[in-house]
């Protein structure tokens, strides 16, 4: 009984002197090779592990796809779960086992590219170029 009082006292006093850390990456200003956008940017949550884009497109994009698609918005947003894997941020696979998709970031870089896998042949192609990136490290 007394060893368990001792290892409890122990926790409780060593668990407010750690520090949790938490990080999150906003990269702001995304261009893009197909589309134009008023507002394109990416927010990393690597403590969550979520990826939030917020976008809006421009006049004409908007119009575009709007043509084919009346659901399309102006604006929007959308949330999707991510992990890091040897120094790299990915989304999860977005698609079927055959065929899937993934967002891929790399830490501390402006480029973002699609990760393409069809029956496990990978193709990476680069999407957009961010101007400006923000990292905040939270400690708490």
């Amino acid at each position: 009984m007394r060893k368990i009082k001792l290892l409890i006292l122990f926790f409780l006093i060593n668990l407010p002197i750690q520090n949790l850390k938490s990080e999150i990456i906003i990269m702001r200003a995304c261009d893009d090779k197909q589309d134009e956008f008023l507002k394109n940017e990416y927010i990393l949550n690597l403590d969550e592990l979520i990826m939030i884009r917020n976008y809006v497109y421009k006049e004409k994009t908007f119009q575009k796809y709007r043509l084919t698609d009346l659901s399309v918005k102006k604006s929007n947003s959308y949330i999707r779960n991510i992990y890091e894997e040897g120094g790299k941020i990915l989304t999860h696979k977005h698609g079927y086992p055959q065929f899937y998709t993934q967002i891929l970031f790399e830490k501390g870089k402006k480029e973002i590219y699609m990760k393409t896998v069809l029956n496990n042949e990978e193709g990476i192609s680069k999407i957009s170029t961010c101007k400006k990136i923000e990292k905040f490290e939270k400690e708490s």
